[in-house]
């Protein structure tokens, strides 16, 4: 776990916010020249402590610290402005504690006892602790949209129904990748048990691999393991951008991260909270708008291993903050998606209109 205490103006605020990447976690990855940090894969049943919080929300406000942590990949990269100009001294209104850990399985655990107040999770785990802890975390913000894509050697594939008879190179078996692909494939009049042969691999490196080495021609890859294959696999190119393919099909967008908080964090200073929000939103509008700095902050906090892959990935991360009504209208489809095809996949059941904080 990397670890940075930032401290950026006077008044205190409890709460936290974890961000998730998109893809599976890497231990070992092909011999290539630029490799993106490891992320993780959507957790799909984090066990949740029953032992006392060691310190609330409220001692928390107290002590002056807004505890926030992050995960290495792309949805951090929205907050990392943020996180640096705190560190330099930038008054924000609030006091930043931020800390970066290298798996959601590490924040969980932390966010149910009251240890953290927000987290930037997976958007169905946000659904699973909103169920685990009795709505005690609620989620507040859209962080990240869809970061899957379609790559081929080749150029047959223009859309999904010319996936038929394909075989299609991915991970993620059992979580929210192979739900989106077979959502997808279903939504275009495909059968993904028949009509597609899809081959799972444990990891996003994996699945590179083997496309490096000729196993297939077509994989659905999360970034930025799609711009490191692009550099990598001669005459590979993106067929399809999965947010244009759910947005044609289930009139929303595809959502990969959110914003989590603790309602007791929200309650022990609202205004606080908000004013927090607003620091994120700006910072993730400077993530879009100076790409070429943010990827150099990506590289030296560990959130991508590289600047130059940052700056190439981070255009087709989409990363975004969204709140309110928009929020709940793209979260809640993408939500009942997953539902659909297992219910575990977000606690159990689909969360009511208390999970969506700031929403109508």
């Amino acid at each position: 776990m990397k670890r940075m205490r930032l401290l950026a103006g006077l008044t205190a605020l409890a709460m936290t916010a974890a961000l998730a990447g998109c893809g599976a976690a890497e231990s070992a990855a092909p011999a290539q020249s630029e490799t993106p940090a490891a992320t993780e894969a959507p957790a799909e049943s984090e066990p949740a402590p029953t032992e006392a919080p060691a310190e609330t929300a409220e001692t928390a406000a107290a002590a002056g610290a807004l505890r926030v942590a992050g995960l290495k990949g792309p949805t951090t990269m929205g907050l990392i402005n943020l996180v640096d100009s705190a560190a330099d001294g930038a008054d924000y209104g609030f006091t930043l504690d931020f800390s970066m850990y290298g798996a959601a399985d590490e924040i969980v655990p932390q966010l149910v006892k009251g240890e953290l107040d927000a987290a930037a999770v997976p958007a169905n785990l946000a659904a699973t602790l909103y169920q685990r802890t009795e709505g005690a975390v609620q989620v507040a913000a859209v962080n990240t949209l869809g970061v899957l894509y379609i790559l081929e050697q080749g150029d047959t594939v223009q859309s999904v129904a010319d996936l038929a008879g394909q075989t299609i190179l991915t991970t993620g078996k059992g979580t929210t990748p192979e739900y989106v692909l077979r959502y997808l494939l279903t939504e275009n009049g495909l059968d993904p048990d028949s009509d597609v042969t899809i081959e799972y691999y444990s990891e996003a490196t994996e699945a590179l691999a083997q496309l490096q080495a000729g196993a297939g021609s077509i994989a659905m890859l999360p970034q930025p393991f799609v711009t490191s294959a692009l550099s990598q696999v001669e005459g590979l190119r993106v067929a399809l951008d999965l947010n244009a393919e759910w947005e044609a099909v289930a009139g929303s967008k595809l959502v990969t991260g959110v914003l989590v908080a603790r309602s007791d964090a929200i309650e022990a200073d609202p205004e606080a909270f908000e004013a927090f929000l607003a620091a994120y939103g700006e910072s993730t509008g400077q993530a879009n708008s100076d790409v070429e700095g943010t990827a150099a902050l990506c590289e030296e906090y560990g959130i991508v291993a590289k600047a130059a892959l940052a700056q190439k990935a981070l255009p087709a991360c989409n990363i975004v903050f969204e709140t309110g009504d928009e929020m709940k209208t793209d979260l809640s489809t993408y939500l009942q998606v997953l539902y659909d095809a297992d219910p575990a996949s977000v606690g159990g059941a689909m969360p009511d209109d208390a999970f969506y904080y700031g929403a109508g």
